[in-house]
């Protein structure tokens, strides 16, 4: 089946701009080991997406376990580098669940709706070069981001609150970064948007 709930990979956050004024200063240190267990689950991905593509290349359908694996690791991605960069206070759980819909247990909710059978086996089959303009543009607004964030750090430390303009815009880098990878780990044939929109919280 397609799943058509929700747009193919979306996020959105509740928590407030107001945060601790050491965060800044511990969360990185604090972060490590969920980015360990980040980096190699993408690493697993990786593999995951290979085989994906065989299997919809050859039969057009996307095995739906390891779509929901892939919605996983994106949500446990996602969720990891939100604390990293001090966007939320809860420590994100060490939590690996693969439905398709956010349980709504952490302040960062994370939703897909992939796209498992009546796939596109052309564009699969290119994917890896479709996905480079897009990949290459993501990448740019990453260093953006990041430079926001170091800005933002700065803020944080001596007022205690996230400018908005900074945090919308690192948000919808974080969203951006996650329409590109579900494309390009093969959960939908829809090409993403580059738009940096969407709706946020707190």
């Amino acid at each position: 089946m397609i799943y058509t709930s929700v747009p193919t990979a979306d996020l959105r956050l509740d928590s407030p701009r107001e945060t601790q004024n050491w965060r800044p200063l511990v969360n990185w240190l604090l972060a490590l080991p969920h980015l360990i267990i980040a980096n190699a689950l993408s690493s697993v991905a990786n593999v995951l997406s290979i085989v994906s593509w065989f299997s919809i290349v050859f039969t057009g359908r996307m095995p739906d376990g390891i779509a929901r694996f892939q919605c996983m690791i994106l949500r446990y991605e996602a969720r990891a580098y939100s604390y990293l960069a001090f966007l939320r206070q809860p420590y994100p759980q060490f939590e690996f669940d693969m439905a398709n819909g956010d349980n709504g247990t952490d302040p960062l909710h994370v939703d897909f709706a992939p796209q498992v059978t009546e796939r596109n086996r052309l564009t699969v089959a290119f994917r890896l070069i479709l996905v480079v303009p897009a990949l290459i543009y993501t990448l740019l607004i990453a260093v953006v981001a990041v430079m926001a964030v170091l800005v933002a750090a700065v803020a944080v430390l001596f007022t205690g609150v996230w400018p908005q303009g900074l945090r919308t815009f690192v948000l919808n880098a974080a969203r951006l970064s996650l329409r590109v990878s579900a494309y390009g780990r093969l959960l939908t044939d829809t090409y993403p948007s580059l738009k940096l929109t969407g709706t946020n919280h707190g």
